[in-house]
């Protein structure tokens, strides 16, 4: 099976073309997902993107995604502009790409320059803030509610309690801003493996949820440390910087367009008046064939 490796800011994928190559059957998805992203022992990486032919005329492409342990995503940002740059670069010289995705329509356009993709701008979609679009259950709070500057109450010995924001932007997103709670981002890499991982599962959120640690460096700045759902510790996260940048404009920490700060680099967010806007790179690192790994 021939499959290509790629990053966006250091996540990392491995894209298997279905459209037109040999695919991998449904039922054996998330196995192979969790198998070939086993880092030291396999490919590696943070997850595994599919490449399929969408489910309708309303379409040009579908996206599915996987995380490195085996749980099928929304939406992902980082990896949908590593798909974009695949499709238009190896299948469809189509600009800009209608794609399917699990958390809606995404319209991907992309800047080019001698037939290779340099950039990849991504329409994200109107945020969803209620409850029950997240989903998200607590006491004293009705699905229709928003959870928003909000009090969660933890279990581990380094924070006890966590003010957070939550906003579903095609997956869903907890924003938790280190100035608000008397912490730092040096505390949160320190912690990040108990923290995040505590407020990703914990049972207010019955889908688990995606944490992003910020720090509001100036009103068209920001810095973000991220734990992602079935990942882990990420170099970055697309939809988790949009929702940051979405969260902090809604409290009025920063303006409409911001470029966000992340361990893998850096991506510009725009908030217009039909929705949020993601502009970013994406690289192929490598094509190989997978032919024995020792399953």
């Amino acid at each position: 099976m021939e499959f290509t490796k790629m990053h966006a800011l250091g996540n990392d994928y491995i894209v298997i073309n279905e459209f037109y190559g040999e695919k991998v059957k449904e039922n054996d998805k998330s196995q192979f997902s969790r198998k070939i992203c086993r880092r030291g022992f396999s490919v590696g990486g943070d997850g595994v993107i599919f490449i399929q032919k969408p489910t309708s005329d309303e379409y040009d492409v579908r996206f599915r995604i996987f995380n490195s342990d085996g749980s099928e995503a929304e939406m992902c940002g980082n990896g949908i502009r590593c798909f974009s740059k695949y499709v238009y670069e190896r299948i469809i010289k189509k600009n800009p790409l209608k794609v399917e995705t699990k958390g809606g329509l995404r319209i991907c356009e992309m800047e080019i320059e001698d037939d290779e993709v340099k950039k990849v701008k991504v329409y994200m979609g109107v945020p969803k803030f209620k409850l029950k679009d997240i989903p998200m259950k607590i006491e004293g709070y009705k699905d229709d509610d928003e959870f928003i500057d909000g009090e969660l109450k933890l279990k581990n010995p380094y924070l006890p309690k966590v003010k957070l924001s939550v906003v579903n932007v095609g997956n869903p997103h907890a924003v938790i801003y280190v100035e608000d709670n008397n912490i730092d981002l040096n505390f949160v890499k320190k912690y990040l493996n108990v923290i995040g991982k505590e407020i990703e599962n914990h049972p207010v959120f019955p889908e688990r949820i995606n944490v992003h640690f910020v720090e509001v460096l100036n009103p068209n700045e920001i810095r973000i440390v991220t734990w992602e759902r079935g990942s882990g510790y990420t170099t970055a996260c697309g939809t988790g910087t949009t929702a940051s940048v979405i969260i902090s404009h809604k409290l009025g920490k920063t303006k409409n367009k911001v470029l966000a700060h992340l361990d893998g680099g850096k991506l510009e967010i725009e908030i217009k008046n039909d929705g949020v806007y993601m502009i970013g790179d994406a690289v192929i690192v490598y094509d190989a064939k997978l032919i024995n790994i020792g399953w």
